[in-house]
């Protein structure tokens, strides 16, 4: 039976978006602050910087795969249970990563905080969006995502100067003392909610459908940190083809599949999910790159990298208001098809940075990649999630999640591949540069061309609905 903020004790209703921001926060500091520092893990672990994909991808893939299940098992387990134990996952994983002293440990123990992280946010959004009115959604979940948007914005430069003060290892164990908290306020405010009745979870369709995304994911990698032959790549990718196409067939002839096929017969909504898919390839890919240029490339310390991404974050920040007005004048079609072409360049843009581009010129270019990083992510999201019914607006946002999730490992995976076949091509004094400039070319290249998917949507798309909420995804 499902609870209102009325069956909530004043002091409950007071402090629970602060456990989940805290939560919230955790999760988008955890993933800013560790791409500074993945030159200096790499060194200690003796490994090669540009093979350091892998600890990146195992987290956001565990993510992928679990958030499916998320609200399933909250629904039988409790909110209160479920949050706690994702949250005690999640610190047990950053204490596991600060131990680690070889690359598969440190991968391991990135997929112990991939299973808190991936139920951690889902079960969170889902407590606020039963314990309050809707006439309160907004506001509150205005309140959980602005941590979010804290994390990009100091995580790059605090993992840095840890780095440079101390040791990579306390990127990881700055986690604890923030987790600690988060379990004691869990057990002692988080209300124990579930859902009103219990379905039948969809085990073979879960199955399938990770295998999917695992066996894309490897295949992907397999060009890149794995070096697996062309035969074995084509295999596993095939093969996640196969397990995802079981996957649809078997989801239109049964009554409760993991996500209904009936969702795409939304066209936002089936645009905006394979936009989402596409575009944020080039996204995903950036934080990846980005520190990784400035440090091996051009020199910069780790500290120094962190803080040239302070723009990129701030630039987001700002143009967070302007979304909704220049949503509500313009449509999603034109917007989403211009900012699209015009993030793409941007980020192929990248491709001019050497030792000669002054701190100025970089400024600029990582903010209007920031600002339109922001407005793109929003649309994207609105878009997809505005045109669907009550019904569908629980799975449609599960399947939204799983694709925001797997994008970002995909990007990185194909930034990897792509930046380890250039760096075997070229040679000489700038190698490495070189590699650099053709991989940030390829990848704003292949952004670009999601243009092609958003001008699908019709002008009128999304203005038939509410008015506008902005998912609280980004």
């Amino acid at each position: 039976m499902q609870s209102t903020v009325s069956q909530l004790d004043p002091r409950t209703a007071r402090l629970l978006p602060w456990i989940v921001a805290i939560a919230f926060f955790m999760q988008t500091l955890d993933g800013t602050i560790l791409n500074t520092a993945l030159p200096s893990m790499a060194a200690d672990l003796a490994e090669d910087p540009l093979r350091m994909q892998s600890v990146v991808i195992a987290y956001m893939l565990t993510v992928a795969l679990l958030i499916p299940a998320s609200g399933w098992i909250a629904d039988r387990f409790g909110t209160r249970r479920i949050f706690f134990g994702a949250i005690a996952l999640f610190s047990l994983g950053s204490l596991l990563c600060a131990l680690s002293t070889s690359l598969p440990m440190l991968v391991g123990a990135r997929i112990v905080q991939g299973l808190g992280g991936a139920l951690m946010m889902p079960v969170g959004r889902l407590v606020v969006l039963r314990a309050y009115p809707r006439s309160e959604l907004v506001r509150i979940m205005s309140f959980i995502t602005l941590p979010g948007l804290l994390g990009p914005l100091i995580g790059p430069s605090l993992g840095g100067w840890l780095v440079v003060v101390a040791s990579w290892h306390w990127i990881f164990l700055i986690n604890l003392p923030v987790g600690l908290l988060g379990c004691w306020a869990a057990l002692r405010h988080m209300p124990d909610l579930r859902g009103p009745s219990r379905s039948r979870f969809d085990t073979p369709g879960f199955l399938l459908f990770g295998a999917a995304m695992l066996l894309i994911t490897v295949a992907l990698e397999g060009l890149g940190e794995l070096h697996l032959p062309t035969m074995r790549v084509t295999l596993l990718l095939l093969g996640g083809l196969a397990c995802l196409a079981a996957y649809w067939l078997r989801a239109a002839r049964i009554e409760q599949p993991l996500f209904a096929p009936r969702l795409f017969h939304t066209r936002s909504f089936a645009v905006g999910i394979i936009g989402n898919l596409f575009a944020r390839l080039g996204s995903g890919a950036l934080p990846f790159l980005t520190p990784l240029l400035l440090q091996l490339a051009l020199g910069y310390s780790p500290a120094q990298a962190g803080m040239s991404l302070i723009p990129l974050a701030l630039a987001a920040m700002a143009v967070k208001p302007l979304a909704k007005p220049l949503i509500d004048r313009l449509g999603y079609r034109r917007i989403l098809t211009s900012n699209t072409l015009l993030l793409g360049a941007l980020i192929a843009s990248l491709a001019l940075v050497d030792g000669q581009t002054s701190t100025l010129q970089l400024i600029v270019q990582l903010s209007l990649i920031g600002a339109c990083n922001s407005l793109q992510f929003t649309a994207m999201n609105t878009v997809t999630l505005i045109d669907l019914d009550n019904r569908d607006a629980s799975s449609g946002n599960g399947l939204l999640s799983v694709v925001v999730q797997l994008a970002m490992g995909l990007g990185v995976a194909s930034a990897a591949a792509l930046l380890g076949g250039f760096s075997r091509e070229f040679s000489g004094d700038e190698q490495i540069l070189r590699a650099f400039q053709a991989t940030y070319l390829c990848v704003g290249l292949l952004s670009m061309l999601a243009a092609a998917i958003f001008l699908q949507l019709d002008p009128a798309d999304g203005r038939r609905a509410r008015p506008l909420d902005v998912p609280p995804e980004d």
